[in-house]
């Protein structure tokens, strides 16, 4: 599969062909928080407004919980008023898939790290320019690394 890779200042490094990651469920439980896997391997969604990435504001990249794949830069963060940390682009389409989720008796778009599966968020046609999206991610579900110089 292919993904673009990203060093922690935000550079694109270029597109990698790399394996996709897969362990057992006893692997991922072991790797990450209760938390972490219930958002992640689950499709959980953290409480709005509680989630410790949501009100952050530092210079950097947000990462993948599970496999530390790049997939946001802090420049398109924003405040959606939603309770989420909210992107309006991801660092590379390529780093994340898109399924439809029919849960809850509504129609919305899952986001997924394109390497391990994991489940990020939502995707929404509500956020601001230039792209009009709305990337609702669950703090869980990321990793900040702050710029490097």
């Amino acid at each position: 599969m292919k993904i673009v890779e990203f060093d922690d200042a935000g550079k694109r490094i270029g597109e990698v062909d790399v394996d996709p990651i897969v362990k057992t469920d006893a692997e991922w439980r072991a790797a990450l928080s209760p938390e972490e896997y219930r958002v992640t391997r689950t499709a959980g969604t953290e409480c709005s407004f509680t989630g410790a990435l949501y009100g952050h504001h530092e210079d950097g990249i947000y990462r993948c919980i599970c496999c530390g794949t790049a997939l946001f830069d802090s420049g398109a963060k924003f405040e959606s008023g939603t309770g989420w940390p909210s992107f309006f682009q991801p660092l590379a389409k390529e780093n994340i898939t898109e399924k439809t989720d029919f849960a809850y008796g509504m129609r919305r778009v899952e986001n997924e790290c394109a390497r391990c599966g994991a489940h990020l968020g939502h995707v929404f046609p509500d956020g601001p320019r230039p792209t009009g999206m709305r990337y609702c991610m669950n703090s869980a579900a990321l990793r900040f690394v702050p710029r490097a110089k």
